[in-house]
């Protein structure tokens, strides 16, 4: 092992953290009784992420403040199953990123390519006034960036149509099949509730994109170096 890849990822680690305490303190967890219960929590709940979250159709009110939401909303999750999700593939695939990146530059994808991807789907959809949270677009641009820094690192699976059978992969042919099925999900998209397919579409584009700007002559030089083997699911 070399020294980059013995190094603890902290921006990772502490991504994870950070994402895990606000849920917790949050009124989505249910944890803390000062939010109340039954409607009061729910009416809590649809506050919290109002404030925080992002709105798409507010983001052309003309007020500067709903421009720092597409920030603060890579941290907030609805619930157990959207925060476990998401700090499941971010520990997977980020652990392998950072090593190569560095915390810093792996900072900085991260970042922006989650708030780039929060503010493409509010233009997509800027009359909606349904609430964005979530890292999704953020995790996505970690898988981008892992496609191009790890291509040939073998991903255990699991399919549902195949009774979630576990099946080791290259990463290229789960992580190219996991976009695709974003795109064909993000055409068919709506205004509704439900999953941003465009955001992890966009951040996924970005994170290949911001890997390939700044590693193709060390990708290119080490081509052929076998990667280390990962495992992880093939959505975020």
């Amino acid at each position: 092992m070399n020294r980059t890849s013995a190094k603890l990822p902290v921006v990772t680690c502490a991504l994870i953290l950070l994402c895990t305490v606000i849920f917790l303190t949050g009124p989505a967890s249910g944890f803390l009784p000062g939010y109340g219960t039954g409607a009061a929590l729910h009416r809590a709940q649809a506050a919290y992420f109002d404030h925080w979250g992002v709105v798409p159709r507010t983001l052309w009110s003309g007020a500067a403040r709903p421009f720092i939401t597409p920030l603060t909303a890579l941290f907030l999750h609805a619930g157990w199953l959207h925060l476990l999700g998401n700090l499941l593939f971010l520990h997977v695939f980020g652990v392998a990123v950072e090593a190569r990146m560095g915390s810093l530059r792996f900072a900085v994808c991260y970042l922006c390519a989650g708030y780039i991807a929060m503010l493409c789907y509010a233009v997509a959809h800027h009359q909606s006034a349904e609430t964005l949270v979530g890292a999704s677009g953020a995790v996505s641009a970690v898988l981008g960036a892992f496609l191009y820094l790890h291509p040939s690192a073998r991903v255990t699976s699991l399919f549902p149509f195949l009774y979630f059978l576990p099946l080791r992969f290259p990463a290229w042919v789960v992580l190219v099949f996991w976009l695709t099925l974003q795109w064909i999900a993000a055409r068919g998209d709506a205004d509704g509730p439900g999953v941003a397919y465009l955001a992890h579409v966009v951040g996924f584009t970005l994170g290949f994109l911001y890997a390939w700007a700044r590693f193709r002559r060390f990708h290119t030089a080490t081509v052929g170096t076998p990667a280390p083997a990962t495992q992880g699911e093939p959505t975020p």
